[in-house]
């Protein structure tokens, strides 16, 4: 692991201007996933060939999976994972070709990860995890609900992909992918002076959390870890290359959406569409005055909302 544990769409003329933060933004207490003992929960499994690095809770409780967005790791749930591993086993993957874990073999696609996911939850013997995913983690959700039925019990998509991708040109967006992934590949070794800056902070993460500055050092030092991995361009790449949007009606299960309304990376629209074409077992919760990571913008409303949503 590394960081502090370890130690296009075209954007609107205000996509920037920010309005004072409430009291319950960046409310998540740094405490709760610093003090846990992440190296005994990491475990390394094989799959389809690969090495995939996954965070395990353990035990017979039921479980609980998340998947991380393009770019990300599974470090994006530092803030949620201890609010439920008490009462539920938690599974966090790194995506094939993200964080710790090996680039899948051939090509990659939103079908191949979900059915490494899949496979990885067959050799965990986990059965029909409650499934959460960000950003494209939502997209391989949506596709694992779609392509695997039985495999998820409930479905939760945070500001997931999917949807805007479809009318995306795709030879513009793959360029300017490929230059964020070597700027992003060049600033990573620098990442903990990137975190502990404001402006460095901001300018790194602007993109995806509506106030960087409120976001604590030891986070915002996990945040950048995941910025330049090899699986990036292939993964835009499959975020452009695949629609499910005839298929959306055949999820069955109950799903919640959960956006930010001042995502400047996938529009709110998206939240209304989703829940238009799953139908009436999807719900779309809209969080104010926040941007594309609402679980850890807002943690604290966030894991109270994904609560009542299991408990319902």
């Amino acid at each position: 692991m590394s960081g502090f544990i370890g130690q296009v769409r075209a954007l609107p003329a205000n996509a920037f201007l920010r309005s004072r933060p409430d009291p319950d933004y960046a409310d998540g207490d740094d405490s709760t996933w610093i003090s846990v003992d992440w190296p005994s929960l990491t475990r390394t499994e094989t799959v389809l060939g690969k090495r995939v690095n996954v965070i395990d809770t353990g035990g017979d409780k039921p479980p609980l999976l998340f998947l991380h967005g393009l770019g990300g790791l599974w470090q994006n749930w530092l803030l949620n994972i201890p609010a439920f591993m008490d009462r539920f086993r938690v599974l966090a993957p790194d995506l094939p070709g993200f964080g710790g874990s090996e680039m899948p073999a051939g090509r990659i696609s939103i079908q191949s990860f979900a059915r490494a996911i899949d496979q990885l939850c067959t050799q965990l013997d986990v059965e029909a995890p409650v499934v959460v995913g960000n950003s494209m983690g939502g997209f391989i959700g949506a596709e694992l609900a779609l392509a695997f039925p039985t495999r998820v019990q409930k479905l939760v998509l945070v500001s997931a992909a999917g949807i805007s991708a479809e009318h995306m040109w795709k030879e513009p967006v793959m360029a300017i992918g490929r230059l964020m992934a070597v700027s992003a590949a060049r600033a990573g070794v620098k990442q903990l002076p990137v975190a502990s800056r404001p402006r460095l902070r901001r300018a790194a993460l602007q993109l995806v959390v509506r106030y960087p500055e409120r976001l604590s050092v030891p986070l915002a030092s996990e945040l950048v870890v995941g910025a330049g991995t090899p699986g990036f361009v292939g993964g835009l790449d499959a975020v452009l290359d695949y629609s499910y949007r005839e298929r959306l009606a055949e999820i069955e299960i109950p799903v919640l959406i959960v956006w930010g309304r001042n995502d400047i990376l996938i529009p709110v629209s998206d939240a209304y569409e989703y829940e238009k074409l799953i139908g009436s077992n999807a719900r779309a919760v809209v969080f104010d005055d926040t941007g594309h990571l609402s679980m850890l913008e807002r943690p604290s409303r966030f894991n109270g909302l994904l609560s009542e949503f299991i408990d319902a």
